[in-house]
C-alpha cells in the first residue's frame, strides 16, 4: 500500500504545491485546511507522516502536534515561516520530529520524509537490553523502563538514547547524532537535537535542570554518562 501523508496548511496553493509533489514521489496525500479537520483525518486516515503549519485557524499547530503525541508515534514535521529558535523549539517540544521553513525546495522536504519514515520504519538489528542509571533500555522490544514503569518515549527520543548508549562515557556531537539518529547529513540543524535532549531529560532525569544522565558537553555535543 502507498505511504499516506497527511497536509495540514490553511494556504490551499502550499497544500496543492506539496500535493504534487509527494504525489510525483509516489506518495498518497490528505489535506486539511485546520486542525480540527486535521485530527479528523488523522483517527480516521491513519496517515504515516502527518506534515503540519504552525498557524492555523482556530487551533494551533503547536496543539495539533500535541493532541497527535498523545496517542501516536507518528512522524510529524513542522513546516513554517517561522525561523525563530523559540518557535522552531517550541515546535519540536509539541511532538515534532523535524521542522522545515518557508519557503522550502520541494526536493528538500521530500528527502527529510524519506529519512524520517525510514528510521520509523526501522527494525532492530540488535536484540539486547542496556541497563544504566536505573533506565532499562530494551533495544529489541522499543521501549525503556524506569523503576519498574514504562518511560513514554517517541521513536526520535527512544533512538536517540539508543545512540547515545551505544558510545556511553563517549561524546558524540551533533552532527553525528544528526546522521545517526535523523538520518540527516547535509540539511540538518543542531537545535533538533537540543531540542529533543531537553525533551528526553524531561522524562528519564531525576532533576531534568541539573542532569546527571544526558550530560552536555560545552562546544561539542552530548554524552551518557557512565
Amino acid at each position: 500500500m502507498p505511504t499516506t501523508v497527511l497536509i495540514v496548511d490553511d494556504d490551499e496553493r502550499i497544500r496543492a504545491a506539496v500535493r504534487l509533489v509527494l504525489e510525483d514521489e509516489g506518495y498518497e496525500v490528505i489535506e486539511a485546511a485546520d486542525a480540527e479537520r486535521a485530527l479528523e483525518e488523522f483517527q480516521s486516515q491513519n496517515p504515516d507522516i502527518v506534515i503540519v503549519d504552525l498557524v492555523l485557524p482556530n487551533m494551533t499547530g503547536f496543539e495539533c502536534c500535541r493532541q497527535i503525541r498523545a496517542t501516536s508515534a507518528v512522524p510529524i514535521v513542522v513546516v513554517s515561516a517561522r525561523t525563530d529558535t523559540h518557535d522552531v523549539v517550541a515546535g519540536l517540544e509539541a511532538g515534532a520530529d523535524d521542522y522545515v521553513t518557508k519557503p522550502f525546495e520541494p526536493k528538500e522536504l521530500t528527502a527529510r520524509i524519506r529519512a524520517l519514515l525510514r528510521r520509523a520504519n526501522l527494525a532492530q538489528a540488535s536484540n539486547t537490553s542496556v541497563i544504566m542509571h536505573g533506565l532499562d533500555i530494551r533495544t529489541d522490544e522499543g521501549m525503556v523502563l524506569k523503576e519498574g514503569a514504562e518511560v513514554p518515549l517517541t521513536r526520535t527520543e527512544f533512538r536517540l538514547l539508543c545512540e547515545l548508549a551505544d558510545h556511553a562515557g563517549k561524546v558524540v556531537t551533533r552532527e553525528n547524532l544528526l546522521e545517526k539518529v535523523w538520518g540527516y547529513d547535509w540539511f540538518g540543524d543542531g537545535r533538533l537535537v537540543d531540542a529533543h535532549v531537553r525533551r528526553l531529560r524531561t522524562k528519564i532525569e531525576t532533576n531534568p535542570t541539573e542532569p546527571e544522565i544526558v550530560v552536555t558537553v560545552r562546544g561539542l555535543g552530548y554524552k551518557l554518562a557512565l
